[in-house]
């Protein structure tokens, strides 16, 4: 599977071309609107989301015969219906601390509307194809789910700040001998994946960075038989070994940063003055953006194991 998004945050669309999807695979409606449902803005996950409300209903204009995959590429799009440009009026030259605003510039010349393609809008196209994913991959025996931990011990974020939080995504079902060494092998594929995600700027698989503090002896995954099949006694790797996998678990675990958007002052500069200034972020946001992020972290990784297993 090979995916393209694209749209920005305000723009009246955003969308996904999704290529290498088999003719005659069929889709079940109810089940891709009731995964994207959960990554929808104004859904209250864990009470820290935006009120911003979006239906994210996808509309295929190509490569689907009602519900059914026609063979070729699959082009679906999604009406941005809740917009609001005047909360980021007089932001047009001043980055916001933490977004990608001044990287826009950079690449750019420009501050686009709500974060423009840096957006964890985005992440909306990329569920419509990673929700058909995960479709491919239940029919082959692979089950895809997720985990959210809060920053901050577990506490609510003061009054007009943000918090962090950490995702864990375990693939079950998945079978050995898929990827290869180097930039081939899956940890690298699933780590390009994951960081394409707004927001993340960790990733680590199976025990990861504890890994660093061990022996080799309770680091290692000892083999042994089940059933005739070889199999991982333990699962300290995160069922990936030299970027292969090994028929165990793969568990991966995704650091998102507290959403950068905050209404307590900050300082920056107006790029069109170089002076500094204050700035204090208006619109709406959410306070977490774990509990939706743990959905687009479900999709990247139904991307990349399809995309594996069907070629």
């Amino acid at each position: 599977m090979k995916i393209k998004i694209f749209g920005e945050s305000h723009a009246p669309e955003i969308g996904v071309v999704i290529e290498g999807v088999p003719a005659g695979t069929v889709i079940d409606a109810g089940e891709l609107s009731a995964f994207l449902a959960r990554r929808a803005p104004g859904n209250g996950q864990g009470g820290l989301s935006t009120p911003r409300r979006e239906p994210d209903v996808p509309l295929f204009t190509d490569g689907m015969e009602g519900w059914t995959a026609s063979g070729g590429a699959i082009r679906a799009v999604v009406k941005n219906t809740n917009i609001r440009p005047s909360d980021y009026a007089g932001s047009a030259t001043v980055p916001r601390p933490g977004h990608a605003d001044y990287a826009s510039w950079l690449k750019d010349g420009r501050i686009p509307t709500g974060g423009g393609r840096w957006s964890g809008r985005m992440t909306a196209p990329l569920c419509i194809a990673g929700g058909i994913a995960m479709q491919m991959l239940k029919r082959k025996g692979v089950e895809i789910s997720s985990t959210v931990e809060r920053g901050g011990c577990g506490a609510p974020p003061p009054e007009g700040d943000s918090v962090g939080g950490t995702v864990e995504v375990t693939a079950t079902g998945f079978p050995a001998g898929f990827g290869d060494a180097g930039p081939e092998g899956l940890e690298s594929k699933l780590a390009a994946a994951f960081f394409a995600i707004p927001a993340v700027k960790g990733v680590e698989f199976g025990d990861g960075f504890k890994l660093a503090g061990m022996f080799g002896s309770q680091a290692n995954d000892a083999f042994a038989v089940d059933g005739g099949r070889v199999v991982l006694r333990t699962n300290h790797c995160g069922g990936i070994l030299g970027g292969v996998s090994m028929g165990a678990p793969i568990v991966a675990r995704l650091a998102f940063k507290p959403t950068p958007s905050i209404a307590i002052e900050q300082d920056s500069v107006d790029l069109a003055t170089t002076t500094p200034v204050k700035i204090t972020v208006r619109g709406r946001h959410d306070r977490c953006v774990a509990f939706r992020g743990a959905v687009a972290a479900e999709a990247a990784m139904a991307v990349v194991l399809e995309t594996e297993l069907f070629g």
